[in-house]
């Protein structure tokens, strides 16, 4: 009875984190067309987010000398990276279309761990990536020479290679005597993904004055500051947290299959807060795309082997940091 309940309840955080996940890029689209700079929105998500999980830095402190390349790296890629690369793509393309873009993650790192690591990968992971591949070209509509802008989908496929390092790095420290705690490295890969992007954004010359303005939603005003509330809290801290509560009570399978849905809920609220409509190949595409994500996710065994199989155990790992691929950083996870 427990069981059940417990898992009933991790199935719920899964799905409240992987729609807060979905919802970033849509609050964030409005305060990038509103003036504000793509860098600049990233920067005010990572440094909000690392204020209000400094608590969390503090009480995991002995991470900095346990892990610092591991931190350093997380991030630089798992944080700075993706948010970087995915909301200056959805300044140029639609929200939904970057994020499926992104879902490119799970073929890179079975590309990484075949030809890096050279490890044997189930034949229905090769084949979730080959759906996820086809389901991408039919959703950027390639026959017609990509409808979408060119920079855009580089911008996405760039989230995408920094995804690889968010799973590779989120491999580490899992299953050693002393496992890192995966809330410790979100808190202070948060801190040192705002230390970069403080560097690289230089937020000194944002046009603060969009934060005190409206932003447009298909029509519909709305404060600046709510938006970017809900990145911040919503979309960045509690994803992240529902994220890593919901693997504890869930299979990391599971839950990467669970957040799935991030791509959806996101194409979904863009369809209906921004009016980002996409045509029936493209909605065909992108059902393709998490068809094959399903599958590469859920081809892998739960009881690692002597030799393990890859298929999604690096995706599941990146879930127990607290985002499966969306995609998490997604994460997305966003995600994002």
């Amino acid at each position: 009875m427990h069981a059940s309940q417990g898992r009933s309840a991790g199935l719920g955080l899964a799905l409240a984190s992987a729609f807060a996940f979905g919802g970033s890029g849509v609050a964030a689209k409005p305060l990038i067309e509103a003036g504000l700079d793509p860098l600049h929105v990233v920067w005010l998500r990572v440094a909000g987010a690392a204020l209000v999980m400094l608590p969390v830095a503090w009480r995991h402190r002995d991470l900095l000398r346990r892990k610092p390349a591991l931190l350093a790296g997380f991030g630089l890629l798992a944080v700075a990276g993706v948010q970087a690369f995915y909301f200056a793509s959805i300044s140029r393309i639609p929200v939904g279309v970057a994020l499926l873009i992104e879902y490119l993650a799970p073929a890179l790192v079975l590309g990484w761990v075949r030809f890096v690591q050279r490890r044997p990968v189930t034949r229905a992971a090769a084949l979730g990536v080959v759906l996820a591949v086809g389901g991408l070209a039919c959703v950027v509509q390639i026959w017609s020479g990509l409808s979408f802008d060119l920079l855009g989908l580089l911008l996405a496929l760039g989230a995408a290679c920094c995804q690889v390092g968010y799973f590779v790095l989120s491999d580490q420290g899992g299953d050693e005597a002393d496992p890192v705690d995966p809330l410790g490295v979100i808190a202070y890969g948060l801190l040192f993904g705002a230390l970069v992007l403080t560097v690289v954004a230089r937020p000194w010359g944002m046009e603060w004055s969009v934060l005190a303005g409206t932003a447009d939603l298909d029509g519909t005003s709305a404060p600046a500051w709510l938006l970017l509330g809900w990145i911040v809290l919503i979309a960045t801290v509690l994803a992240y947290v529902t994220g890593v509560v919901s693997v504890r009570r869930l299979s990391p399978q599971v839950a990467g299959v669970v957040a799935c849905l991030e791509a959806v809920i996101a194409t979904v609220l863009a369809w209906v807060l921004l009016g980002e409509h996409l045509e029936a190949p493209q909605i065909i595409g992108g059902a393709v795309v998490l068809v094959g994500a399903f599958i590469a996710q859920s081809s892998t065994p739960k009881a690692a082997s002597a030799e393990p199989v890859a298929g999604s155990e690096t995706n599941g790992e990146a879930g127990a940091d607290g985002r499966a691929p969306e995609a998490e950083l997604s994460g997305r996870r966003t995600a994002p």
